[in-house]
């Protein structure tokens, strides 16, 4: 199979690009994310029909943030869309007219690194994306592995810390209550009103008040070696790294693959996961190591891999 288009639904804006059989990108374009389930059906469809236009485009692949059934048709559950049991396979395929599949987002991300990105050379990846919240994918011998019900690898929901903080999906101590963009704002908020002497650039780049400080604050102030954001990047660090341990002994694979925002300030953050991660790892001293590796592909990996996955069928 030859084009295929790939469409990543974000919060904000819509995105869909054709991608070739090598993972390039030959032409994007973007629609603003509507507020309303249908309405994004049909913002997905016109953004497919606008970037297929002078491409011969033979299917289309749709990153959706939730759980995907097993035929890769029908949304379950979207936290952030109001979709309960939606069939998006069927109604994008109608609006188009090409063949759809559909994939949950962290899923389809984590079969672009592996097949573009920074998972090159290996056949066993698991993947997570340190983002607002906590995603993640799996790859097995080379095949994305779904589970039975096409539901596997919401890594940001196992508990970690029996009756934690309470988390968006109902249950409490979910791992992405502590390692996600989400988690390093509290703790930067936490740190800078305990201690607000070691937060001067932080505060600095806010309002000057801890409930002020952003994502975008932390990593700035981080960048110039503010003491609390530092220590707040260390302390997702040290989550992030002790939850891919125990995937570890779950998965056994050559590589982790690190993606999601958080990700893009690089060693500032994947060194102190990579620390955490072989102080966790049961038996460390007498096993491989996995890798522990930076994503490459950055937002485009949902987009690309889920043109790669709708090339495959």
């Amino acid at each position: 199979m030859g084009l295929t288009i790939g469409v990543d639904i974000g919060g904000t804006k819509i995105a869909a690009g054709v991608v070739d059989e090598a993972g390039t990108i030959l032409d994007t374009c973007t629609v603003p994310t509507p507020s309303t389930p249908e309405g994004v059906i049909d913002a997905i469809a016109d953004a497919v029909r606008t970037v297929s236009s002078g491409h011969d485009v033979e299917a289309v692949g749709i990153g959706a943030a939730g759980y995907v059934d097993d035929k890769r048709a029908t949304v379950l559950f979207a936290p952030n869309i109001n979709w309960r049991h939606e069939t998006l396979k069927d109604k994008v395929e109608q609006r188009v007219g090409l063949p759809v599949v559909v994939e949950n987002d962290a899923n389809a991300a984590a079969w672009g690194e592996y097949r573009f990105g920074a998972g090159a050379g290996h056949d066993d990846v698991v993947c997570i994306t340190l983002g607002t919240g906590l995603g993640g994918g799996i790859i097995i011998g080379g095949r994305l592995h779904r589970g039975r019900f096409g539901v596997a690898a919401e890594f940001g929901h196992i508990r970690v810390v029996p009756d934690g903080l309470l988390c968006g999906c109902g249950s409490q101590g979910c791992w992405e209550q502590y390692a996600s963009g989400r988690a390093l704002v509290r703790y930067a908020r936490q740190r800078a009103n305990a201690t607000p002497e070691n937060a001067e650039i932080l505060l600095g780049l806010g309002d000057g008040t801890p409930a002020g400080i952003e994502g975008k604050h932390v990593s700035d102030a981080a960048r110039r070696g503010d003491p609390v954001a530092v220590d707040s990047f260390r302390e997702l660090a040290r989550w992030a790294g002790a939850g891919l341990a125990d995937l570890a002994s779950l998965f056994d694979p050559s590589a982790f693959i690190v993606g999601g925002g958080v990700s893009d300030e690089g060693d500032l953050v994947l060194d102190p996961i990579r620390k955490s991660f072989r102080r966790w790892l049961v038996g460390g001293q007498w096993r491989p190591h996995a890798q522990v590796l930076a994503a490459r592909l950055g937002g485009k990996a949902g987009l690309v891999g889920a043109a790669d996955l709708a090339r495959q069928g």
